[in-house]
């Protein structure tokens, strides 16, 4: 894992103090590579590249930025899975390196722009194409490594994390936007970010530059089409198979690997399946607070932990590591996205970087196979509907209320959200009661200065992902699921990366490989979510993987963290601290009235969480625009 960074004049004009930007890029990204770093500069001064390295395969890998020995220059981040086939495929005899990056490169030799159809892997590079003067970027298909851009006075600049590029814009803004996006889901749509002028390459996506012109595209695209001609033991066997074969190659590594353990089932899956494979030297982390069970769910780390019989290494997290960590989590993070979760998460990775480089994680199950509980909650009032209308019985519904209630008790400690949900209204268009049942800008109120932020709408960027082509709009399962995959999976994402690489750790995500996602994405919903029974044809694909009490799990938690009963405690002082420091200097949020709502928040809401990372990452940013400007 690294860090990559890079700039391009678009009228192929020298840049001034090229080899001083690119230093000061890398500067920023120093603790994604701290094994190394590199820098390439072309000889016309137009365009240039710079590399932090992670070092986490100790054969000949060679050094970055990359040449082909043709003029053609590579910096890259991630990992090539498949890196072995292809070399085969590409024939090993010219390779100088054992490296996946001179892969990359052969594999662009070969197939051009659509080398990035034959891998299978976490990436995001940059390529520069002497004979054809073309810049080739690209980024995995799931957003899994990093890509920023901004475009100023004609220069392109891009980097693996946005604070990079911050030097370089003319002034450090909000975008309006995506503020209004984060403010209704916590995460930005559509390649926004919280910062005026700076984009993010979507996942899937590659971003060519041809005489001076951007052009972004997309080159892949999950399609749901539905494959009703097979059994749900079929699919069951399938999901084994290639979710095994994805461990395999993610245990790829010349380091001893370890694994994020939640006590899930997610995360269980993955370590249980990487311990079988790896034996004796295979260790997992977890995090808990013990202030209450309601946010430790370690006892099933354990539980596997003592199953499969790896060590385990736990963490107890406290308000005081709050306090120490929180401004450092939003740093790290560039930008505030999703819930409280990007903190304790940022505790374990600091705790696995002191025993190993690379760790695996469980992320992306959730949205492939169905584990939200909102997920339960949408069909539990379209049951409602179908009884009062008749047509619960009909082909439409994937579940009915006689199917459904036994599964209700996992909304136990939903109560909050389903009493929001249903505040204002039941039974709208579907599209709309989903974007009801994620929205969370209804828990603010004049806090913020609405009118300051335009017409913008996000339901309308919601619905252009909610109905998109690729999803028949015959299952309202897949269309919710699938924004979920488009949107918030590649937020988790930038949190996965982030909180790894601020210590050095590379994070794998095996769920995330794209015959395993393209064969669920086929899968119908009565068999992903039969009886409403959470990612049930993953849970009986893998269920001799697990012991019988993660299998029979029915309280999913999602690592909450306990801010509501900490800010009883000292925790208070130190928010309000935080929010007093500038009542006055915020245009688009009144601290002042954030500070008079304090203490009046519901267990889990986010309200206060969300507002909190705003105000610390205008401190963290906004108000450091000076010392980010003079570093060039």
């Amino acid at each position: 894992m690294c860090g990559v960074s890079g700039a391009l004049n678009l009228d192929w004009e020298s840049i001034p103090s090229l080899n001083r930007r690119l230093h000061v890029m890398n500067q920023l990204q120093s603790h994604r590579g701290p094994d190394g770093e590199g820098i390439w500069t072309h000889q016309s001064q137009h365009i240039g590249f710079a590399h932090r390295r992670l070092s986490i395969i100790d054969l000949n890998a060679g050094s970055q930025p990359m040449t082909d020995q043709t003029g053609n220059w590579l910096t890259y981040n991630g990992e090539i899975y498949n890196y072995i086939e292809l070399r085969q495929e590409l024939d090993s005899k010219n390779f100088i390196t054992n490296s996946d990056t001179e892969v990359i490169l052969k594999a662009y030799r070969k197939w051009g722009t659509d080398c990035v159809n034959h891998f299978r892997g976490m990436f995001a590079f940059a390529l520069w194409d002497e004979s054809n003067q073309v810049l080739f970027c690209a980024r995995d298909r799931f957003g899994i490594k990093p890509f920023y851009y901004t475009v100023v006075d004609r220069v392109l600049y891009f980097a693996s994390e946005a604070k990079a590029l911050l030097p370089f814009v003319k002034s450090i803004e909000t975008d309006l936007d995506g503020f209004k996006d984060y403010l209704t889901f916590q995460f930005c749509l559509a390649g926004k970010t919280l910062f005026k002028g700076i984009n993010e390459l979507l996942p899937g996506h590659v971003l060519q530059v041809v005489n001076g012109v951007i052009k972004v595209k997309r080159y892949w695209e999950v399609y749901h089409n539905l494959d009703f001609d097979h059994t749900a033991k079929y699919f069951e066997e399938q999901i084994a198979a290639l979710l095994s074969e994805s461990v395999e190659l993610h245990l790829r590594s010349d380091v001893p690997i370890g694994a994020y353990v939640s006590g899930g089932l997610d995360s269980s899956i993955i370590a249980s399946l990487a311990n079988q494979k790896t034996g004796d030297k295979f260790i997992g982390f977890t995090g808990k607070f013990s202030l209450s069970e309601d946010y430790d769910e370690s006892k099933y780390a354990r539980e596997l932990a003592q199953w499969s019989g790896f060590e385990l290494h736990e963490l107890d997290i406290t308000a005081n590591d709050f306090i120490e960590n929180i401004r450092k989590v939003i740093y790290h993070l560039d930008y505030p996205v999703a819930g409280p979760g990007s903190f304790p998460q940022y505790m374990i990775s600091q705790l696995a970087s002191k025993h190993r480089k690379v760790v695996l994680g469980g992320q992306g199950a959730d949205e492939i196979f169905g584990g939200y509980v909102r997920y339960l909650i949408a069909y539990f009032e379209q049951c409602i509907k179908g009884a009062i209308d008749g047509t619960m019985h009909s082909s439409n519904f994937i579940v009915t209320y006689e199917s459904i209630i036994p599964n209700l008790t996992a909304l136990r400690k939903y109560k909050p959200m389903l009493k929001e949900f249903w505040r204002e209204g039941l039974f709208e268009e579907l599209n709309r009661r989903y974007f009801r049942l994620i929205n969370r800008a209804p828990s603010l109120g004049n806090e913020i200065n609405w009118e300051a932020l335009g017409n913008y709408s996000p339901f309308e960027t919601f619905q252009e992902i909610f109905l998109a082509e690729n999803v028949g709009q015959e299952s309202y399962f897949d269309s919710m699921t699938h924004f979920d995959f488009k949107t918030l999976l590649p937020a988790l994402l930038q949190i996965e990366d982030r909180v790894s690489m601020a210590h050095g750790l590379e994070s794998r995500v095996p769920f995330l490989d794209h015959p395993l996602i393209e064969l669920a994405a086929t899968i119908p919903a009565n068999i992903k979510f039969k009886d409403g029974t959470m990612k049930q044809v993953l849970k009986n694909a893998m269920r001799t993987s697990l012991p019988a009490s993660i299998w029979n799990r029915q309280d999913k938690m999602g690592f909450p963290v306990p801010l509501v009963e900490w800010m009883q405690g000292n925790l208070k002082n130190f928010v309000c601290d935080i929010f007093s420091a500038n009542t006055s200097k915020r245009d688009l949020i009144n601290n002042q009235l954030v500070l008079d709502s304090i203490g009046k928040e519901n267990k889990f809401g986010r309200k206060i969480w969300g507002l909190l990372c705003l105000e610390l990452w205008e401190q963290e940013f906004h108000d450091q625009a000076l010392r980010f400007r003079k570093l060039v």
